[in-house]
């Protein structure tokens, strides 16, 4: 209890700036203008305007207040109050995260965003509570496909040899080795130069980060595999949450909500945009049959079944009902 009431104070010592006001950080690794860093913004405006002015929160995008894993140790310490985070660097510490990447799970953002906003989002939050991470909302980050500097990717055969850069996430590891790539793992913030400089070939991203990161400058081909989604855990550190009142919290979900929307709704609109700008900048672009690459990921699920089978079958029933 001393140790938790410690954090509590390190905590408020961070956050109070005034007796009358608070000041939080909410940090993410998105560039400027991605629909994550918006609604990050739209989150701050929303919380200062509900409260008055009592709570006011400071965004730091481009991992200004560090990487994501850097963010969820700092956020279990009540350090940092709030993340746009990433899905697979949320898995390290709440595997069941990585469940909703299975690939080819789910065919379109509205499919997802039904699952996330059901009972099994629901189930996932709880484990998330119970590593001292509050899920405030489950937005978007997109339906991932694939870059590389060398060639269309067409057939899993494609990507034999090939270094592709993964997030520290152990199914998107899983999905590139069953594919015959070299996963690559390594934090976004130093992808770019990796990529400029060639120490991976390619990369896998939903559109809006390969433009927002301005990836496709170091990147001419992408090949359309949508082979997993992409959810961005809107979180919360569960020290600092549970030390506001009651009205404060609810100020904080219903801004959570209202910018996660706007989150949801960029990523729907700018999916469906960003192809014609990026053939325009000259990127090429190529269909994927997607059959063979179904067929082989399909020891992706076999071996997270063993280890989920409850978890893993409940999000097939649910990823099936919602495409109904």
């Amino acid at each position: 209890m001393k140790f938790r009431h410690l954090l509590t104070a390190v905590a408020f010592a961070f956050c109070a700036s005034t007796a009358s006001a608070q000041t939080f950080q909410l940090s993410h690794n998105a560039g400027a203008g991605n629909p994550k860093d918006v609604a990050s913004l739209k989150f701050s405006e929303i919380v200062k305007e509900k409260s008055g002015g009592r709570l006011q929160v400071d965004v730091g995008g481009a991992a200004q207040f560090g990487d994501d894993a850097e963010t969820i140790t700092n956020m279990r310490l009540g350090t940092i109050a709030f993340s746009a985070n990433s899905q697979g660097t949320t898995s390290a510490v709440v595997p069941e995260i990585a469940l909703l990447g299975l690939p080819f799970l789910f065919q379109n953002l509205e499919q997802a965003e039904a699952v996330m906003d059901g009972p099994v989002g629901d189930k996932i939050a709880a484990a998330a509570e119970a590593q001292g991470l509050v899920v405030l909302g489950w937005w978007n980050n997109g339906i991932r496909e694939v870059s590389n500097s060398k060639k269309p990717i067409v057939a899993p055969e494609d990507l034999k040899g090939m270094k592709i850069r993964t997030p520290p996430d152990p199914m998107t590891i899983d999905i590139f080795e069953a594919l015959g790539a070299s996963p690559t793992p390594m934090a976004f913030s130093e992808l770019y130069i990796a990529l400029q400089q060639g120490v991976v070939d390619g990369q896998e991203n939903p559109l809006i980060n390969i433009y927002s990161s301005k990836l496709h400058e170091v990147q001419p081909f992408i090949s359309m595999s949508n082979h997993k989604y992409e959810a961005t855990p809107f979180l919360a550190s569960k020290i600092v949450f549970d030390g506001l009142s009651a009205e404060d919290q609810e100020i904080v979900r219903a801004a959570a909500k209202e910018a996660g929307d706007l989150n949801r709704k960029m990523v729907r609109d700018q999916s469906n945009e960003l192809r014609a700008t990026l053939e325009a900048a000259g990127i090429k672009f190529n269909e994927v049959d997607p059959a063979p690459f179904v067929a082989a990921t399909q020891p992706v699920y076999e071996k997270w079944r063993a280890q989920y089978p409850e978890l893993v079958d409940e999000l097939i029933a649910a990823a099936k009902e919602a495409a109904q």
